[in-house]
């Protein structure tokens, strides 16, 4: 963009509208919302949509998010998790100041919250078995019925519940539910579970609880007592939000936020249940949480994705309460539209051909001039050195090959990219009768794109020096399932079945460009003519460079889908 240009307007949406209609009202004076992961995994792009929106809305308005642990269950908990969810907003270019709190900050205070409950009769210690409560909670089409201890005293339950907190009774034989109405048509209000006993440790708090309270009790509490005024959550929450409200009310909680709900990302050709995404990790399809083929956060960053592409996706897909199924390509062409105005250029050669240049001094070197980006002046230029041999791609040469194919073939000349125009003069092959070099010769005359009049040549391939290059090992990555919507075509669902066996290859004799020593872990480029790809994070070195694959040029899944 253009610095004299003014910035496009953030797109609307009916969340937007909210907060403006409020701050213009003067119902709340700034927007304070607050992102809640639980650290029990990692994130994945579905979650990035709830973090520019909980992030975003109050740096478009002038307010605050709260970075919020909802640390509520020691036994799936682990401050790894937390350190690698924070890293990962970070990541997405977000900062929450002072502002990092878990739910695990508000134990005494959300004690207290359960005790005015019962002391206003508005909760109960049930003694029944975990099975019991299911079986007495009835069905979406039957009422539930009273539990027969829901008529326990106050003080009953106070004493049981204080002792319920001092370790006196073992997991599962008590718990605290709200009393609300049991034969409520929605069954979220039929007297939910406020508190239940574990016996664990806390990785934050230790031994000093061994209750702890249910997300639906402490998620409200949490905003209110951090003052949020917009609780922003997706669609499968919906139905919990009178179960929100009530709690507020009836807790006296010292304000009342509102929740509003928009819909999750549904994204094609990947999967982004937890459940699947373990089974993914812990069956060993994939190599971790972070292989660049997960949706994961960690391994999108991984992958190469740039943060500003997965703004950009979000902001694509927009805020709704309409159910979405959004295509893979969406966030691909994103990562393109990113990629493009940044990437420095490099040459990069995935599976070699040798390539002799016999007119070409054995011992002479020259360096081609070109530049790192072509639409970037600013970005400067770097020098290919031409050797008497080079390496071209295996695909950019064939021996018959069809009448509109413009690269390499047996008499016919093409276009080193910023260099001269060669001819294939002979094939030579191995004792196995596979093609292992050409023999070729230049034009001194058509240097730097000069082309002799009479003379056509629509080919331009890439290249580089056999002697002056570098060794690298590139994987290919790929979608990690072939159908849009994995499982969906078989009777019993299993994803499984739909895995892409094409979704990773690992290539080793890879070489690139002489300039490219030394390269950073993380850093990006454009292959020419290949695609975008990153120096992997996690393996990639100054001895062997490692590149993934982000992104082809172009959508080759449509192109695909235009050929069946």
């Amino acid at each position: 963009m253009n610095e004299n240009q003014t910035p496009a307007p953030p797109p609307s949406h009916f969340i937007r509208k909210i907060i403006e209609a409020d701050l213009e009202s003067g119902k709340h004076q700034q927007v304070v919302t607050r992102f809640p992961p639980e650290p029990n995994g990692f994130l994945h792009i579905g979650h990035a949509k709830s973090i520019f929106l909980n992030f975003g809305m109050p740096r478009d308005y002038g307010g605050h998010c709260f970075m919020r642990f909802d640390d509520t269950n020691p036994v799936k908990e682990d401050a790894t998790y937390s350190q690698a969810i924070l890293e990962d907003v970070r990541w997405l270019g977000f900062d929450w100041g002072n502002r990092l709190t878990h739910a695990s900050d508000y134990f005494e205070q959300l004690y207290e919250f359960a005790c005015v409950l019962i002391r206003r009769g508005k909760a109960y210690v049930d003694s029944l078995s975990a099975e019991k409560i299911r079986e007495y909670r009835g069905t979406l089409t039957e009422p539930g019925s009273n539990s027969p201890f829901r008529d326990r005293t106050i003080e009953e339950n106070l004493d049981l519940f204080q002792r319920m907190r001092d370790g006196e009774f073992e997991d599962g034989s008590h718990v605290l539910r709200a009393k609300i109405d049991m034969a409520a048509p929605n069954i979220h209000m039929r007297d939910p579970t406020l508190y239940r006993i574990r016996k664990v440790s806390h990785h934050r708090t230790g031994n000093a609880w061994c209750i702890y309270p249910m997300y639906d009790f402490t998620h409200c509490l949490s905003d209110a007592l951090e003052g949020v005024t917009h609780s922003l959550c997706t669609l499968e929450f919906e139905d919990n939000r009178p179960l929100y409200d009530w709690v507020l009310q009836e807790a006296e909680a010292p304000c009342l936020p509102k929740q509003y709900e928009f819909s999750r990302l549904n994204l094609q050709y990947t999967v982004l249940s937890k459940r699947k995404l373990i089974q993914l990790v812990e069956e060993n399809h994939v190599g971790g949480w972070d292989d660049p083929r997960m949706p994961s956060l960690i391994g999108i960053r991984r992958r190469g994705f740039p943060p500003e592409s997965i703004r950009l996706f979000c902001e694509r897909i927009g805020i709704s309460k309409s159910e979405n199924n959004i295509d893979f390509s969406v966030l691909e062409d994103c990562a393109r539209e990113v990629l493009n105005q940044d990437a420095p250029r490099a040459f990069a050669v995935l599976k070699p051909l040798k390539v002799v240049i016999t007119n070409f001094p054995e011992d002479q070197v020259e360096m081609l001039d070109a530049p790192v980006h072509p639409q970037n002046p600013e970005a400067g230029r770097r020098s290919l050195p031409l050797t008497r041999e080079i390496l071209i791609e295996e695909d950019d040469f064939l021996e018959d090959p069809p009448r509109k194919f413009f690269r390499l073939a047996p008499g016919k000349e093409v276009r080193l990219r910023y260099g001269y125009v060669i001819r294939c003069d002979e094939v030579v092959r191995d004792d196995s009768g596979k093609i292992s070099e050409l023999r070729c010769t230049y034009d001194p005359q058509t240097a730097k794109g000069a082309q002799p009049e009479g003379r056509k040549v629509k080919g331009i391939i890439h290249w580089v020096s056999a002697t002056q290059s570098i060794p690298t090992e590139v994987r290919l990555y790929d979608r990690l399932f072939r159908e849009a919507s994995p499982g969906s075509k078989h009777e019993d669902g299993d994803f499984l079945r739909d895995l892409n066996p094409d979704s990773i290859q690992i290539l080793k004799n890879c070489r690139l460009e002489a300039g490219m020593k030394n390269v950073e872990r993380g850093s990006r480029y454009q292959f020419e003519r290949l695609g975008y790809f990153c120096a992997d994070l996690k393996n990639s070195s100054n001895e062997l460079p490692v590149f993934n694959r982000i992104v082809t040029l172009r959508d080759t899944w449509a192109k695909l889908a235009k050929s069946d």
